[in-house]
C-alpha cells in the first residue's frame, strides 16, 4: 500500500521541491507524443487512461494527488483531519484557487464533484471508489466534510484517482470537449485525430508551470512514432510503443530512455460468464497453455516483468504466483480433455490498438493454436474495444494493460467486464476496505492475489514497462508511472 505522509510534512517537501526548481529556466513549449488519442475529455466518465494521460495534474486536480514515486500528496487539499473512528476526513482547502474559466473553486465544487461521482446514475468509471461515501457536507467555503458509512483504508488514495478530480457546476456541459480545471495548464484547443494543446495557466494558485504550452500529439504507429522522435517531431514519447528501437535512441546523444515501472497489469482478459471460460478448468488450461517470457521477449523485446497474478511486483505485497500458471502446454492439453474439450474450440480475441496488444495477441493466438484452441483475432480501435468489450462485454478473450493503480479491487465487482464472480474474494476486499492495520492490510492484499491466482480468472502475463525517449535537456519527465499520467507541471527545458 502506498505509503500516507502527514500533509504538514508534504506540504514543506513541495515548497522545498518548489524552491529548488526557480532555479532553472522557464518558458519554452514542448511536444509529447502519445500513442492513444482520449475518447473525450473528461476522466469522471470513462474507462479510458488516454485522458488521464493528456489530463491528469497539468488541467484537472483532485483534493489529493499522487507523486512521481507513488505517493500521496495533497491536491486542492492542503491538508485533513480524520476523527478517531476513520469515519470523517475534514478536508481545509487551498486558498485563492479558481477554475480556468475564472470561477472560485470552493467547498461546493467538492460537494458537487463527489456526489456526483457517486450517484446512482453517475458514469463515473470507478465508482467503487466512491462507495463508503455517507455523505459530503460544507463546513464552509474552505472546509468539507466527508463522512463515510464505514472506515476506509483506501480513502485518501482512492481521492488521488483521476476519476476523483474536482470539477464544477458551470462547466460540466461541455466538459467531453472544453474541460475546465484547476490545473497549472489550461485546454487551449483539440484537432481531433491529431493533437491536443494546453497552455499555461498565469493564475494558477500553486507553483507555476514552468513550460509556456504543452502539445501532445497522437501516433499509434510505432514506425510513425520512430520517426516522429527521430525527426524531432516531438520532445518526448511516453510509453514508446517501439521497444526494439530504444538501443537506436541510447546511443543518439539527442535523447535519453527512460525505463521505469508502471502500475499496469497485462493480461490475458477472459471472459469468465461465457462458456467455455466459464468452467475454471478450462481457464486454467488457457493459463498453462501461455508462455509468458516468449510473449514479454516477442511483443516487448525483453521490457516487463511476468506476473502470476493481478499486482505489481514492485508493491511490498506482492506474492509471485507464477509457477501456479507455469508454462505447461501438456497439461493444458489434459485439462481441456478434463474438461471436455478434447479436440479444442473456437474463440474470439479482440485487440485493442497498443503494441504489446497487437504484438502479443499473435504469439498467444500461436501458443493457445498448440494445444487446440483456435482464436478469431479482430484488432480494434480504441473506442470499438470500449463498446464490445468494456461495455458489451461480448468477447472470448482480450489483452489489455490495466494502469490504475492498485485497483485489485475490480475483482470484487461481478458486472466489470471479464464477469468474475466470487463471494469469498468480494468478502476479503470489503474486509480490505475496512482495515487500517498494516500487517492485516498486507494480509489481506495477499489473500486476494492468491484467489485469483487459483481461480485462473484471467491469464497474468506481465507487469508493463513504462519506456519513455526524452530529449536531453528536457528534464521532469517522470520515469515510473504511478498512475496514467504525463505530469509536465514540473517539467522544464535545461539551459
Amino acid at each position: 500500500m502506498t505509503t500516507l505522509r502527514t500533509a504538514a510534512a508534504l506540504t514543506s517537501a513541495l515548497a522545498l521541491c518548489a524552491s529548488l526548481g526557480t532555479a532553472h529556466a522557464a518558458g519554452g513549449d514542448v511536444t509529447v507524443g502519445l500513442q492513444l488519442e482520449p475518447p473525450h475529455l473528461d476522466p469522471t466518465s470513462a474507462a479510458a487512461g488516454a485522458i488521464d494521460q493528456v489530463l491528469y495534474s497539468n488541467v484537472f486536480e483532485g483534493l489529493t494527488r499522487f507523486g512521481p514515486d507513488g505517493s500521496i500528496n495533497p491536491g486542492l487539499a492542503k491538508d485533513w483531519d480524520v476523527s478517531e473512528d476513520g469515519l470523517t476526513y475534514t478536508f481545509h482547502l487551498q486558498e485563492g484557487v479558481t477554475f480556468h474559466d475564472g470561477t472560485t473553486m470552493d467547498a461546493e465544487d467538492v460537494k458537487f464533484s463527489l456526489d456526483r461521482a457517486r450517484a446512482e446514475d453517475s458514469a463515473n468509471a470507478q465508482k467503487a471508489l466512491f462507495a463508503d461515501i455517507a455523505s459530503v457536507d460544507v463546513v464552509d467555503p474552505a472546509t468539507v466534510k466527508v463522512t463515510l458509512s464505514k472506515p476506509n483504508g483506501n480513502f485518501l488514495f482512492n481521492m488521488a484517482w483521476g476519476d476523483a478530480v474536482i470539477v464544477a457546476p458551470e462547466s460540466i456541459e461541455n466538459i467531453k470537449t472544453n474541460p475546465v480545471g484547476t490545473g497549472a495548464f489550461s485546454f487551449s484547443n483539440w484537432v481531433q485525430g491529431d493533437q491536443i494543446t494546453l497552455t499555461k495557466n498565469a493564475d494558477y494558485w500553486g507553483e507555476p508551470a514552468k513550460l509556456d504550452s504543452a502539445t501532445f500529439k497522437f501516433i499509434s504507429d510505432p514506425t510513425a512514432a520512430f520517426a516522429a522522435v527521430m525527426a524531432e517531431d516531438v520532445d518526448a514519447f511516453g510509453g514508446y510503443p517501439a521497444p526494439e528501437n530504444l538501443p537506436q535512441f541510447e546511443a543518439d546523444p539527442r535523447f535519453n530512455v527512460l525505463i521505469g515501472s508502471t502500475e499496469g497489469e497485462t493480461i490475458l482478459s477472459t471472459n469468465n460468464a461465457q462458456p467455455p471460460f466459464d468452467n475454471p478448468k478450462v481457464r486454467e488450461a488457457l493459463a498453462h497453455a501461455i508462455d509468458r517470457q516468449a510473449i514479454i521477449d516477442g511483443a516487448m523485446f525483453g521490457y516487463g516483468t511476468p506476473i502470476g497474478t493481478h499486482f505489481a511486483p514492485h508493491h511490498p505485497d506482492y506474492v509471485d504466483l507464477t509457477g501456479n500458471s507455469a508454462y505447461d502446454p501438456e497439461k493444458a492439453k489434459a485439462l481441456l480433455a478434463e474438461a471436455g474439450f478434447a479436440d479444442g474450440f473456437t474463440t474470439t480475441l479482440k485487440l485493442p490498438p497498443p503494441s504489446y496488444a497487437r504484438r502479443g495477441g499473435e504469439i498467444i493466438a500461436a501458443q493457445l493454436r498448440d494445444v487446440g484452441i483456435e482464436t478469431e483475432i479482430s484488432n480494434l480501435e480504441w473506442a470499438q474495444w470500449l463498446e464490445q468489450v468494456f461495455r458489451g462485454k461480448d468477447f472470448g478473450l482480450t489483452i489489455i494493460s490495466h494502469t490504475e493503480p492498485l485497483d485489485i479491487g475490480i475483482y470484487a465487482n461481478p458486472d466489470y467486464y471479464f464477469q468474475y464472480d466470487s463471494a469469498e474474494f468480494q468478502g476479503v476486499m470489503a474486509e480490505l476496505n475496512e482495515a487500517t492495520d498494516p500487517a492485516k492490510r498486507s494480509e489481506l492484499l495477499q489473500k486476494a492475489q492468491t484467489i485469483i491466482s487459483d481461480d485462473y480468472v484471467n491469464g497474468y502475463l506481465f507487469q508493463l514497462a513504462q519506456l519513455s525517449v526524452v530529449k536531453a535537456n528536457l528534464v521532469g519527465i517522470w520515469e515510473n508511472a504511478p498512475t496514467q499520467a504525463t505530469d509536465l507541471t514540473a517539467v522544464y527545458w535545461e539551459e
